[in-house]
């Protein structure tokens, strides 16, 4: 077994996708940094790497066996076991996670630069483990609450909190599923398509609406989110964190 030792984590809770596990570069100074004292380091397929890295699923029963209580964080004298967490790479990436005693990778991490090479120093002479993994059992579903990489490569942290946030929003709206308000949406993202939007049903309004607005991001967006989530407690405070109180939607005309 191998381990890494003196680890800098910065957990990402509850991220199904690994576009949404921030890189080094994009840590902020607010995010809560933490040390592993030491933890396995497990070379494993690509195709393993990918179910770990992009989906919350139960891991193999023989990965978790292998790295039970093998971790331990610190912080300062205290030393404390964690059951199930390790740093897993394919040979190209890299990833740490803790299940925080689940079996399915709840928090995960990317690690600091030079800790990166360590890893790839440390397995250049080992072979790939599958751990039992089959890959026929298994396949990666996207939708508007989890998107496609392709809508969110480029996107900076923030640009991607915001489109998450905005097709939260998105999602309100087709659940509800009202014409007249899918309409007057429409209209603020696509003032110039009013003449032809009067004559819409709920389904082209809303197939319009979500085309128009999947791929990238821009002002535009960022003003129709505001917009959208306006009113709504959980989400406006989601956009502060991103934006800050000085954009607080409540002050927007």
């Amino acid at each position: 077994m191998l381990y890494l030792h003196d680890v800098w984590v910065n957990w990402f809770e509850g991220e199904e996708n690994g576009y949404s596990v921030c890189h080094f570069h994009e840590w902020r100074k607010e995010d809560a940094i933490e040390l592993l004292d030491q933890v396995p380091l497990l070379y494993i397929t690509e195709t393993l790497y990918n179910y770990i890295e992009n989906d919350m699923h139960d891991l193999p029963k023989a990965l978790l066996d292998s790295i039970y209580k093998r971790a331990y964080t610190r912080k300062g004298q205290k030393r404390s076991v964690v059951e199930y967490a390790c740093i897993v790479t394919d040979g190209n990436d890299i990833l740490a996670f803790d299940t925080i005693g689940y079996s399915i990778p709840i928090r995960k991490s990317r690690l600091i630069p030079r800790q990166e090479q360590l890893v790839f120093d440390m397995i250049a002479n080992t072979k790939a483990q599958s751990f039992k993994f089959v890959e026929s059992d298994y396949q990666k579903e996207y939708h508007m609450l989890s998107m496609s990489p392709e809508l969110i490569f480029g996107l900076t942290r923030k640009e991607r909190q915001l489109k998450q946030l905005l097709m939260i929003g998105l999602d309100q709206l087709k659940t509800t599923n009202n014409r007249e308000e899918l309409r007057y949406w429409l209209t603020e993202w696509d003032p110039k398509q009013y003449p032809a939007i009067r004559y819409m049903d709920e389904d082209t309004v809303w197939e319009t609406l979500y085309n128009g607005v999947k791929e990238g991001w821009s002002p535009t967006h960022e003003e129709l989110c505001m917009k959208l989530i306006r009113g709504q407690p959980f989400l406006e405070k989601m956009w502060e964190a991103e934006i800050g109180p000085e954009h607080d939607t409540s002050n927007q005309k």
